[in-house]
């Protein structure tokens, strides 16, 4: 039977992506606080196609401002882990790592009232010691990889990459990966930023052009598998700006009209695991 599902999912920084790299000016935390102006319109936007998202969110963004978080956790959507201070794992010791995992999910049971079952790194970069943490503190799936483009994989440990030696790959674990790309994610494309270290990100490419990149990769999903997965990711403080939430708009639109169906991150792993072991049954018999 063929089914294409669509997780749209938004990593709702809030500040916490700016204090961890040391931009705390005035200006830095307006760009950070705009979501709390935007959220009320996503959640507005979602609940008119009646589409259940997933959101990323740092503990810090919890602690530092619920009002901006409630909106989603009240209208269904799922909560998702994102680190606490949105540090990437790769520039933490094991130690910290877990304190990042502990502290953000105590934060999400707060709110919610039960612990995350996904998670996504914090700029897409997991430690060596990422998946062993992740499991043990009963995360299921993670979100930070780009191994497949349309379906889910399980999450190898133990690689060893040396330069000049061939690639040696570990062995699998449970966790579920539900892969990701820079391509389809808003930031790389519309986010404009001055770096610390005096690096410029361009951003502010136009929506439209942006769209049928958007479009087409699910339209290409369409003809190359029966039954797939495809993930896109956004930030609200990025995509809440008027043209982009008008893109978003058709974006939506032009899936649903393309036979999309839209579920959260935890929704969507549910049935992959079921299709494959349905898969499994089969071969057996």
């Amino acid at each position: 039977m063929k089914r294409h599902i669509v997780c749209l999912t938004f990593d709702h920084d809030h500040l916490s992506g700016f204090i961890a790299r040391d931009l705390t000016s005035p200006t830095a935390i307006s760009r950070g606080e705009y979501d709390i102006v935007v959220i009320p319109r996503l959640v507005a936007l979602l609940g008119r196609y009646g589409i259940k998202a997933t959101f990323f969110t740092p503990g810090h963004t919890i602690d530092s401002t619920p009002q901006a978080v409630m909106p989603y956790v009240e209208a269904g959507h799922e909560l998702a882990h994102h680190g606490w201070t949105h540090r990437m794992p790769v520039t933490l010791s094991r130690d910290e790592e877990e304190e990042e995992i502990v502290r953000g999910n105590n934060s999400i049971k707060r709110v919610s009232g039960k612990l995350a079952r996904g998670y996504r790194s914090p700029a897409w970069d997991l430690s060596p010691h990422s998946i062993e943490l992740l499991l043990k503190h009963g995360i299921q799936y993670d979100s930070s990889l780009m191994g497949h483009d349309y379906d889910c994989y399980y999450a190898r440990q133990g690689d060893v990459a040396e330069l000049k030696k061939p690639f040696v790959r570990g062995r699998e674990t449970r966790l579920v990966e539900m892969p990701i790309s820079w391509s389809l994610d808003d930031y790389p494309h519309f986010e404009y930023m001055r770096n610390p270290n005096g690096s410029i990100q361009a951003g502010l490419m136009n929506a439209n052009n942006v769209l049928e990149n958007f479009v087409d990769d699910f339209t290409y999903m369409t003809r190359v598998t029966e039954a797939g997965i495809l993930t896109y990711t956004f930030h609200p403080h990025v995509i809440g700006r008027g043209h982009r939430m008008m893109m978003l708009e058709r974006l939506i639109q032009r899936l649903m009209e393309s036979g999309a169906v839209f579920m959260t991150m935890e929704a969507a792993l549910q049935e992959w695991l079921a299709r494959r072991a349905g898969g499994r049954k089969a071969a057996a018999e």
